[in-house]
This record gives C-alpha cells, sequence and structure tokens, in this order.
C-alpha cells in the first residue's frame, strides 16, 4: 500500500477552520482505515527559539504549541477512537512543513483560513501555498456544515478539456467508493456562438460542442472502468464556463475534486484561474490533485 493510502496529515493551529478540518480529517482517516497524523508549525516559535534563554522557563509558544496538539489530539480519539493517531509540532513555516509531509506521500488536510487571518470568503495564505506546491492531494475543508458532514452523498471530480483523466477522477472514485457516495462527472463546454453572437462564428452546430464534452466524459468513464473501481457514476456535460459550473456542482456535492493546472510564476508555482475560484468560492470541501 502507498504511504499516501497509510497515512493522512492534518494542520492545526488553535483556530476554528483548523479545528473543522480536523474534524473531517478524522472521519475521512476512520473511514479509509489509516493513521491520522496532527501536526503544529509556527515560524514565529522558531525565531523565539533563537533568543537566549534565561532559567527553565519554557517558550510560550511551544506551550501555545503543545496545548493546541494535546487539545487536537484528544478531539480525535473523541470522534474516532479506532483511529492511530500521531502528532508532531515543528519550529517551521507551516506551509513549508505541510509541503513536505506531502512530499513523502501523505494526503494533507487543511482549513480554509488559519488563526489570525482576516475573516473572509477568501482563502488563507498557508491553504493556498500548500494546494498550489503540495506534490500530493491537498483537500481545504471550507464551505458550510451541510457540505462538511460525515456522510458522503455526492463526490464531484471537474473533466479537463484536452487532458486524460487519470490523477483527479482516480481520487474521486476512490473517495467515493470508501463513502459509498456516487460519483459526478462535471465537463463544461463553451459554443464560439453563444460567447460573441454579435461577432460573425465559423458554421458549427451547438450539437458539435457538446457532442464533443460528452465525449470528454466518456473518456474518462473509460479510464475509471479500466481501474477497476466500483462507484456509481453521472456524467454532465455543462454548458458554460468551468469555474460557473464547478461552484454550482459544489452547492450540493461532499467534496469537489480538481487537478492541479499549475505554472510557473514571478512568484513561484501558481494555481490555475478554475482551481482558484474554486479554493476561494466552493461550497463545499475542495480537493486539488495533482496531475500525473
Amino acid at each position: 500500500m502507498r504511504a499516501v493510502e497509510q497515512q493522512l496529515v492534518v494542520g492545526v493551529d488553535g483556530s476554528e477552520d483548523s479545528l473543522t478540518a480536523l474534524d473531517w480529517a478524522t472521519v475521512e482517516a476512520d473511514v479509509r482505515r489509516v493513521r491520522l497524523r496532527i501536526v503544529y508549525a509556527s515560524a514565529w516559535q522558531h525565531y523565539e527559539a533563537r533568543k537566549p534563554s534565561f532559567g527553565a522557563r519554557r517558550d510560550p509558544a511551544r506551550v501555545y504549541a503543545d496545548h493546541v496538539v494535546a487539545q487536537a489530539v484528544e478531539r480525535a480519539r473523541r470522534r474516532a477512537p479506532a483511529v492511530e493517531v500521531l502528532s508532531d509540532v515543528a519550529a517551521e513555516d507551516p506551509a513549508a512543513m505541510l509541503v513536505r509531509e506531502s512530499a513523502a506521500g501523505a494526503m494533507v488536510v487543511v482549513g480554509s483560513r488559519g488563526r489570525g487571518e482576516l475573516a473572509s470568503l477568501l482563502l488563507g495564505s498557508v491553504s493556498l501555498s500548500v494546494a498550489a506546491h503540495a506534490p500530493s492531494p491537498v483537500v481545504v475543508v471550507r464551505g458550510g456544515e451541510q457540505n462538511r458532514k460525515s456522510g458522503f452523498g455526492e463526490v464531484v471530480v471537474g473533466i479537463d478539456e484536452g487532458k486524460e483523466a487519470s490523477a483527479s477522477v482516480t481520487f474521486a472514485a476512490r473517495a467515493a467508493a470508501a463513502h459509498r457516495a456516487r460519483l459526478r462527472l462535471v465537463h463544461a463546454w463553451r459554443c464560439p456562438a453563444h460567447e460573441a453572437p454579435q461577432r460573425p462564428q465559423p458554421a458549427e452546430p451547438t450539437d458539435f460542442h457538446q457532442i464533443r464534452a460528452e465525449g470528454q466524459l466518456d473518456e474518462a468513464l473509460s479510464y475509471l472502468m479500466r481501474t477497476g473501481t466500483e462507484v456509481n457514476v453521472h456524467k454532465y456535460a455543462v454548458e458554460g464556463s468551468a469555474r460557473a459550473a464547478l461552484l454550482a456542482a459544489s452547492t450540493t456535492a461532499d467534496l469537489l475534486v480538481v487537478g492541479a493546472r499549475r505554472r510557473k510564476g514571478h512568484i513561484g508555482m501558481q494555481l490555475g484561474p478554475v482551481n482558484h475560484a474554486v479554493l476561494h468560492h466552493a461550497s463545499c470541501p475542495v480537493a486539488v490533485v495533482p496531475h500525473e
């Protein structure tokens, strides 16, 4: 069994959003029958550790970190007694630590915002950085209580235009199978004539674009069947933007899965616009799965 299937890592910092992520990760570890590793990292703690020590008084940052982790471990064990729970505290940048955990093969779970970040619909900096750089799947737990409940009814996965279905479809199918949920494959298509009716367009019938979109879904379904994963699958070809289609689907989903479309930017690796849209605005937890 691969490491990613043996262990699930969740980052905590004492914030409400991180506790929500912890609860989600605990249930997921229980369903998947894997270990749960709770980690806390703070760069500020690292700077405090450089100061000269006078006496045996413990660093307040370390005391706080140990308290947060101890509370998190107790919370997880109460929620899922059968899950093996591990923990770690590090004097390190939190995003860097979680990316490193991901590099070891673990699926990483984070909250949508951390302690000290302004309350907003937008995603926190640590969560966004981890989603942009982690080599393994990252789940950002967001959305309303109804969309974060422990029982799964539906997993939605976005199918990219012109890309062979692989890692994201496999991840979504396994999640749906683990929860005995249905899997919805969503692919958005657009007809140029509908986008700009005032301009002359090539005489391509609307059916051409819809049929091509349905072909993308058929390819994804064929790939899924070859993996042998048994799951109840529904296909949806939706006219419009991928952003709008996935955000609409997230309102009734329990998990939204997207492939990571990363590009090199002036500040390092950056996610594509659709990834950004769902991470900032989806109504349910979002899994970002790197393309193979």
